[in-house]
């Protein structure tokens, strides 16, 4: 409920006019977005009632602007008071914000004091403890030079463009507001042109206008936006205190509508660019090939930054070197990478944003990761408007998570070039020729190539002319296996070469790793004669390992050996000797459990499977046997493998 209150005293009591008799009408108004309305309603009453609509208009105009102050200014209760008499009315709006004035000079926004100093008789503030109040006095008989308002209603006029609601249709773009709004003001004023000028940072352009356009306005209202951007209202109309008025508070309105498109703009853009920087970050992560990563770059850039884009490499830093490019018109970049390489060589780019000069007009940013220099990234400006202020920080941003996926390719290049070194280093460089004999190996490394696996095979010569055949696998992967697996190969190696028996060096292995602890090793161990008679004779130890499969010239397959326990598992090794004979044709598969463990979702690959592509490879060389088996478990699965596959075969051409 409001709190209104009526009276009529006999003396005066409003300061500085006659004594008469005085009606006073005062109410409190919450304050709120209607508040101004339920105000000019209140002293529209009052007047009507005494009579006094010859000063409406300046009156109920007044009043919103102060109603207004208050509740923009201060968002406290509203005290408002009329007192009319035979002469004239004063109006006393009050505020419960303590403080001094706040005048709202016009760059603000505010024209209530303005107003008031202009239209009223006399005018005033009052000061209190809880607040202050200003009043002011219009009289019957205007006074000399009190301009009067025209045309016929200057307040009908105000209450059309405050009816013109930036809020009221939230698609409507800003164009199509101001064009409403020029609309408006060509009804109200006798303006023959109009038009409202928007800077957002690529130079002035016409938002909206109507009639002809003149060489210099009589009306210049900026409106109140928030930089970069900036604009004005112009019509062209003889100057009145009824224009200026009209026209600031249409500025204040366009001012309005068009922050609120900003923001909007501004909101939406910065979701996209979010969303922009989360995919880009996936896509550069997904490539741990530093050349391809690095190609990527430009094609994430162009066209959405900018017209073109290059990434220079800096392992020379008086010297980049151009990586890869893109430009949005192809037939244009061979003319600008000349000009960016003769720029580049009078550029110390220290900073994150180091401005490029013309023709190029761009930007140059530091690809740096983890306190090293990788790269520059260079970005040209859009052919249709400059680098906002939001694209030069996606840009910054960008140029950091690429800067990080390229050393984070280069990190896997460089560890997988050792992975692949030391795993070369575990195997024989090249098969030895033996005559009447065949030997043929496949060797698959696990998925992650940037780890190293236990499985390793060898042909090592003895003192008496035979042949020691070995294949092991040692437990896990990783540095520590490859480290396992260099010393069981190189000791049997040098055992081998001092003559000891495979008991003697199976023996060995087993004490030494035991005592190691923590990883043990199968293996597979044939020592190989060649027989006068054509055939050859082989003496077999398993320890641990899967039996090898001998295929004979009718095709038949059978698994070999007798199975024994891992090198290093027990304390005391169990390896039975097997002793047999490879007949002119006949071939022996030595495999890993890398070949029968391939997985192809739930299923295996297995001994079963492995016999019946032995079976079609009867008769073929050792090197076609290897790589034919080695390609069918590798395509048994579209997964990589999860195991290292290492194949040995030898093969009796005799």
């Amino acid at each position: 409920m409001l709190d209104v209150d009526s009276s009529t005293v006999e003396t005066g009591t409003v300061p500085g006019h006659i004594d008469t008799q005085t009606h006073i009408r005062r109410v409190r108004l919450p304050s709120g977005h209607s508040t101004p309305a339920v105000a000019r309603a209140f002293v529209r009453t009052a007047l009507v009632e005494s009579s006094l609509t010859d000063v409406m208009e300046q009156a109920l105009l007044l009043t919103a602007e102060l109603s207004t102050n208050v509740v923009r200014h201060t968002g406290s209760n509203l005290d408002l008071e009329v007192a009319t008499d035979w002469r004239g009315v004063t109006v006393t709006v009050g505020d419960h914000s303590p403080g001094g004035l706040n005048p709202a000079p016009p760059d603000e926004g505010g024209y209530g004091l303005v107003l008031v100093d202009r239209f009223s008789h006399s005018w005033g503030v009052h000061h209190h403890a809880n607040g202050k109040a200003v009043w002011f006095r219009l009289e019957t008989q205007d006074s000399p030079g009190t301009p009067p308002l025209t045309p016929d209603s200057a307040l009908a006029a105000v209450e059309a463009l405050l009816n013109v609601d930036p809020e009221a249709d939230l698609d409507e773009t800003a164009a199509e507001y101001a064009h409403r709004m020029l609309e408006r003001l060509a009804e109200w004023l006798p303006a023959e042109s109009g038009a409202v000028l928007l800077d957002t940072g690529d130079g002035p352009t016409t938002l909206a206008s109507f009639g002809p356009p003149i060489d210099e306005w009589e009306w210049d209202a900026a409106l109140p936006l928030t930089r970069p951007w900036s604009g004005s209202l112009v019509l062209g109309v003889p100057q009145s205190a009824h224009a200026m008025v009209l026209t600031r508070l249409a500025a204040e309105r366009l001012g309005l509508a068009l922050e609120r498109q900003r923001l909007k703009h501004t909101d939406d853009q910065r979701r996209t660019w979010l969303t922009f920087v989360a995919e880009a970050s996936e896509l550069l992560a997904q490539s741990l090939d530093p050349a391809l990563t690095t190609a990527l770059i430009p094609r994430l850039v162009v066209p959405r930054l900018g017209s073109w884009c290059a990434v220079y490499t800096v392992d020379d830093p008086s010297s980049p070197q151009l990586a890869t490019a893109a430009h949005s018109d192809e037939a244009e970049l061979p003319s600008l990478l000349s000009t960016l390489e003769e720029q580049l060589k009078h550029l110390d780019v220290t900073d994150w944003l180091t401005p490029l000069a013309p023709p190029t007009e761009g930007y140059l940013i530091p690809l740096a990761a983890r306190g090293q220099r990788l790269g520059l990234l260079a970005v040209g400006r859009h052919e249709d408007h400059r680098h906002h202020p939001d694209e030069l920080e996606v840009l910054s941003d960008l140029a950091r998570r690429a800067a990080l996926a390229i050393d984070n390719a280069r990190i896997h290049h460089e560890r997988r070039r050792i992975a692949h070194a030391l795993q070369q280093s575990l195997l024989p460089p090249e098969l030895p020729q033996v005559d009447g004999l065949e030997l043929g190996a496949q060797y698959v490394p696990i998925g992650d190539d940037v780890d190293v696996g236990g499985d390793f095979y060898d042909a090592v010569p003895m003192s008496d002319g035979r042949w020691l055949l070995v294949v092991g696998d040692v437990s896990g992967k990783g540095i520590q296996a490859a480290n396992v697996t260099g010393l069981v190969r190189d000791v049997i190696r040098v055992l081998v070469r001092d003559g000891r028996p495979l008991e003697s060096i199976l023996d060995t292995l087993n004490e030494m790793l035991y005592e190691r602890g923590g990883r043990y090793c199968t293996l597979a161990l044939a020592v190989v004669a060649p027989c006068p008679d054509g055939t050859a004779r082989l003496t077999l130890h398993l320890a641990g390992h899967d039996q090898p499969i001998l295929i004979n010239d009718s095709g038949a397959v059978t698994e070999v050996g007798a199975g024994g326990t891992a090198v290093g598992l027990l304390k005391e090794l169990s390896s039975p000797r097997t002793s047999l004979v490879l007949r002119p044709g006949e071939s022996i598969v030595f495999y890993t459990d890398g070949v029968t463990e391939r997985r192809r979702h739930d299923e295996f690959f297995g001994i079963a499977r492995l016999k019946r592509v032995l079976k079609t490879l009867s008769g073929y060389p050792a090197e076609v046997i290897a790589a034919r088996l080695g390609s069918t478990v590798l395509g048994f699965s579209n997964e990589p493998p999860r195991d290292d596959i290492a194949i040995l075969v030898l093969r009796n051409t005799l």
